[in-house]
């Protein structure tokens, strides 16, 4: 008999927040891995944006620092820049132009400025600042206003042979006033410390490292010729602002001078960092994060599947009393809302004091980041909250809608039914995206070139997988557990069963470990191809039998003294030592790293490969140009062309060779007798040395060794070491992109855990059940454990096999490097998956062990 009243009706968007409200206060662990996956991938880009604010600003007040009072640099007007070549090289400037400028009105001061790089080595022997931040020497200048140093302690240098050096270089160096120690330029100047020197109150400007010379010594080391210097600083009168006095001072400026104001100056210096480092390392790290929250995405979405899926009776419960299909919508994305501001601000917190904890842990191992506060913009502040918010809701929308489609008559069946196989229309669309994939990426890849195809081809091959996901899963995880099963038994089967249920579960919690395993295996796999190459190619253009090798210059070292190869090649043990030196000169009109040795040794220590013409004798005149370079430009042996130096002198040359081989000849090469008219502070790269018929390897290297320890002490390294060392900055870059993308992974295996957990809540029933016949506690542990392992091993091979092929299409398609397959490092990559998914399973094992039998069979 009807009463006539309808079920109350649930009203407005109030009762979807409070259903989201208290679904989330009672079921709070169940959001744990979606709160810790959203945290991280906040946390990753906020820290990002915020190193990046930080840099940027310690950069421009560096700058500002080193402008000091200066109000306008008179330069050279004329720069050459050539790829790869960092920020130009400009012409000097004569150092009397300074006593001119001086009679200029409003000019209050004007000091010449030379500078140049100046490797300062320690009390132990070994240089200061290595390989990282700049080293560089210059003249000490008296003016306290034109000067950003100031002196600490000591005096200023006053007879050849003495120098100041900043603070921050005498502590890492050990040295202190009265020290005498060898200052690299790249010629080996002994120096006396006599003052220790501040830039704004700190150690000096940034992390580098800077030795004061008196005028004559810096012209005398720094300089190819007296009375030449890098710029001129001058000071303004009182009233005169910098943009007047630069009008005043251009009047008088010779041809191919400029003026420009210490501001511009300081912002010129702070774009070109910003604008190659600061903006490479804030993209790679920016795309680190971004990777980091598509894996979150993966497992958050996954967390809201399953915990949709589990609440089919709740969610048709609320729609038999009257909760409208929007209500269950909003409640549900409520609840994801919640977590990800939660995640989201507490994110922002953590990406600040990762920032904090690299700004203090990177000078620490060489990496120029500047003293001084953070900075963080308001763009720092509120995008990473609002992507972690977007992710969260994004996320969760399809789990959502899911939940509000719920029929009322689900809330009568016993259990929800598992419908999560794979369609055959989705089988039949993943496999069409891949074909489509692939052969985008193949055709990328092949023929000419393209990064644009091969990446479109990528993304497409991924979105086959993601649709592919329960088709794979359910193959490999048949595949995988099938040694399981004769390895463990029943616990082993029964692993693979529960791995097996819900194929599209398995899928999506796997699929953010896919994503993960896959990327790293990309850098992997074209980090190793990179390696190899450059080894081979290394190995086999070198054809000495030592190479004498520094620091790249403008990386921190000053090069190597062009008077070592001479000194090594009267060695009785040398048959052959030639140095290789590195400039920028114009040629054919656009800027061109050039190498610079002596063309007799070349062939005797380098195999250029098929060579057409004379490569020893270059003259005065004369240019090697590599086949590349000569197809390009339609050069053949005899072809001349017009070469600018930096000096502003031009000069006809003659291509007298052409070489196949550039891995250590480079493009250009040019004779020393061309190309020292017109150097600047010149200083080799590497020396090439061939030992005399009969020398042993280890007798020939010795005495090397002690002839080079005049000269700084440089490594000696065998053809073998040379060429391994060659590749040793793609290790570095690989360890730097694991530390990177481990943050992914975690993100990955946390997902797993928390879809693993979420499982076994769901099957406390069936669990209580295993334990009331038979199963031990122990067996139970082992059963959720496998279960791990095996969605891990899944993610792990899916993501090898895509990471492998995309690799495959990135070596191809940039051309840089031979595809090669490192199959021990892949090896490790598949063994720490493996055992990351059984580090991820041991939580919900605990937990289910841990689960009162009684009250699992009577749990509904």
């Amino acid at each position: 008999m009807s009463t006539g009243t309808a079920p109350p009706r649930l009203s407005g968007l109030a009762a979807a927040l409070r259903l989201s409200a208290a679904s989330l206060r009672t079921h709070k662990r169940r959001f744990a891995g979606t709160f810790l996956a959203a945290l991280l991938g906040v946390g990753f880009l906020s820290g990002t944006l915020v190193m990046s604010d930080t840099l940027r600003g310690s950069f421009g007040t560096l700058f500002a620092d080193a402008a000091a009072d200066t109000d306008a640099v008179v330069r050279s007007a004329d720069v050459v820049t050539a790829p790869d070549a960092g920020q130009g090289t400009r012409r000097t400037v004569p150092t009397g132009l300074a006593s001119s400028l001086q009679k200029v009105p409003g000019v209050a001061a004007a000091v010449p400025e030379i500078q140049g790089a100046g490797q300062l080595v320690g009390r132990d022997g070994k240089p200061v600042g290595g390989q990282g931040p700049p080293t560089l020497a210059g003249n000490w200048i008296d003016d306290p206003h034109l000067n950003p140093y100031r002196l600490a302690a000591g005096r200023a240098p006053a007879a050849p042979g003495e120098a100041v050096v900043n603070r921050g270089a005498a502590e890492d160096g050990g040295l202190h006033i009265g020290d005498r120690t060898v200052l690299r330029t790249p010629d080996p100047l002994t120096i006396t410390v006599v003052g220790i020197a501040t830039a704004g109150g700190e150690g000096g400007l940034g992390r580098t490292t800077y030795t004061g010379l008196t005028r004559a010594d810096a012209e005398k080391y720094l300089t190819p010729q007296p009375g030449r210097a890098t710029a001129v600083r001058v000071r303004a009168a009182e009233g005169v602002d910098g943009r007047q006095l630069v009008e005043r001072l251009k009047p008088v400026l010779p041809a191919g001078v400029e003026a420009v104001t210490g501001q511009e100056w300081a912002d010129e210096n702070k774009d070109a960092v910003s604008g190659t480092f600061l903006s490479l390392f804030t993209t790679l790290l920016l795309v680190f994060a971004g990777i980091a929250l598509l894996v979150a995405t993966f497992s958050i979405h996954n967390t809201f599947a399953v915990v949709v899926a589990q609440r089919t009776r709740d969610n048709a419960l609320l729609r038999a009393i009257g909760a409208s299909r929007g209500q269950i919508l909003a409640a549900t994305l409520a609840e994801a809302a919640a977590v990800g501001a939660a995640a989201s601000a507490a994110g922002l917190l953590c990406g600040i004091g990762i920032a904090a904890g690299l700004q203090a842990l990177f000078p620490a191992v060489g990496f120029p980041f500047p003293q001084g506060g953070l900075v963080i913009s308001a763009l720092s502040l509120l995008l990473p909250p609002a992507t972690g918010l977007l992710v969260c809701l994004g996320s969760a929308l399809l789990p959502a809608v899911r939940a509000g489609r719920t029929a009322p008559l689900a809330a009568l069946r016993e259990a929800a039914v598992d419908d999560s196989a794979a369609s055959r229309g989705r089988a039949l669309a993943g496999a069409g995206l891949l074909l489509a994939g692939v052969a985008l990426t193949a055709t990328g890849a092949a023929g000419a070139p393209s990064v644009l195809l091969t990446g479109t081809g990528a993304v497409v091959v991924l979105a086959a997988f993601v649709a592919l996901g329960p088709v794979l899963s359910s193959v490999a995880v048949r595949a995988l557990g099938a040694p399981l099963v004769r390895l463990r038994g029943l616990t082993g089967a029964l692993a693979r069963r529960n791995a097996l249920r819900s194929p599209r579960r398995t899928a999506a919690t796997a699929m953010a470990l896919v994503l993960g395993v896959a990327v790293v295996t990309l850098f992997t796999v074209f980090a190793a191809s990179l390696k190899a190459t450059t080894d081979r190619a290394v190995g086999r253009a070198f054809a000495g039998d030592v190479a004498v090798s520094a620091p790249a210059l403008g990386a921190g070292g000053s090069g190597l003294s062009p008077r070592l190869a001479p000194a090594l090649a009267r060695l009785p043990e040398v048959s052959t030592a030639l140095g290789l030196g590195k400039g920028v000169a114009v040629v054919d009109g656009g800027g061109r790293q050039v190498t610079v040795a002596d063309p007799a040794g070349l062939t005797a220590v380098l195999d250029l490969g098929p060579v057409d013409g004379a490569p020893g004798a270059l003259g005065a005149d004369g240019l090697a140009v590599s086949r590349d370079e000569a197809d390009k430009r339609g050069w053949t042996v005899g072809s001349t062309t017009e070469v600018a130096f930096v000096d502003g002198q031009k000069q006809r040359f003659t291509v007298r060779a052409v070489y196949g081989e550039r891995s250590l000849a480079g493009d250009y090469v040019l004779s020393r007798e061309a190309w020292s008219p017109h150097r600047g502070q010149d200083a080799d790269r590497v020396v090439a040395v061939a030992f005399k018929e009969g020398v042993s390897t280890a007798a020939g290297k010795a005495a090397v060794e002690k002839a080079s320890a005049a000269y700084g002490s440089p490594e000696v390294r065998t053809r073998a070491e040379y060429a391994a060392s060659s590749a040793q900055r793609v290790d570095t870059m690989l360890t730097l992109v694991y530390a990177l993308l481990a943050l992914a992974v975690v993100i990955a295996l946390l997902g797993i855990a928390n879809t693993l957990t979420l499982a076994v809540r769901e099957r406390t029933r069936e669990l209580g059940l295993l334990r009331a016949v038979g199963q031990t506690r122990g067996q139970l542990r082992a059963m959720v454990r496998w279960e791990s392992v095996l969605v891990a091993a899944f993610g792990t091979a899916g993501g090898l096999v895509l990471g492998a092929f995309l690799g495959w299409a990135l070596v191809r398609a940039t051309g840089t490097a031979a595809f090669s397959v490192p199959a021990p490092r892949l090896a490790v990559v598949a063994l720490v998956g493996s055992a990351a998914g059984a580090l991820a399973g041991l939580r919900p094992a605990r937990r289910a062990a841990r689960l009162d039998v009684l009250r699992a069979v009577a749990a509904e």
